[in-house]
């Protein structure tokens, strides 16, 4: 049985043997002419002065800011908002950059009494996000972002939550009360 095993074995080696040698005596030599035909050329990639790098950034949206904090001090005059525009800055080598606008959001500030008004609070969201949703498309850049709402009691008595834009336009446009105050707030 070893001895069939082992002829096995110096067959094959033998096989892989004469098809390595021939594959040598195959290949093309150094002395060959190459044609024009077989000659592929390869664009190498050189940076542009134009290459730059992108981060995360937020730019003040002036004109935006007037016309919200605005309208919402006329529902409450102790109020106050403001908008961002979020994007990303691209940083070129010599340390300039241009910034690119992904999406407008808003952030809102009440100050308030007590924390637990709930109904309250989903109806001034309600006031809050028909603003936002009646300015015109086109005065806001990029997508629809956030409205960030803060209810201060004082410095460390707060309530801070997220509401999607787009999210309260397909989801929550017709809430009111706290089901709407519910609906975007999570309690810690």
């Amino acid at each position: 049985m070893n001895h069939k095993r082992n002829w096995i074995i110096g067959v094959a080696l033998s096989a892989t043997a004469v098809f390595a040698a021939s594959q040598i005596v195959n290949a093309p030599t150094q002395d060959e002419t190459i044609s024009n035909a077989e000659i592929l050329f390869t664009e190498t990639f050189e940076p542009a002065s134009g290459d730059c790098y992108f981060n995360w950034a937020y730019r003040d949206a002036p004109e935006i800011t007037k016309k919200v904090d605005t309208a919402v001090k006329l529902l409450n005059p102790d109020s106050s908002a403001y908008a961002t525009l979020f994007g990303e800055d691209c940083i070129y080598a010599d340390g300039s950059s241009t910034f690119g606008v992904m999406e407008t959001d808003f952030t809102v500030r009440l100050p308030v009494d007590d924390l637990t008004q709930h109904g309250e609070f989903g109806n001034w969201v309600k006031q809050v996000m028909q603003i936002i949703i009646e300015i015109p498309r086109e005065e806001l850049q990029g997508n629809y972002g956030f409205v960030e709402f803060k209810f201060e009691k004082s410095e460390t008595e707060t309530i801070i939550f997220r509401v999607p834009i787009q999210q309260y336009l397909d989801e929550a446009q017709e809430k009111t009360d706290a089901e709407l105050f519910n609906y975007f707030y999570s309690q810690p």
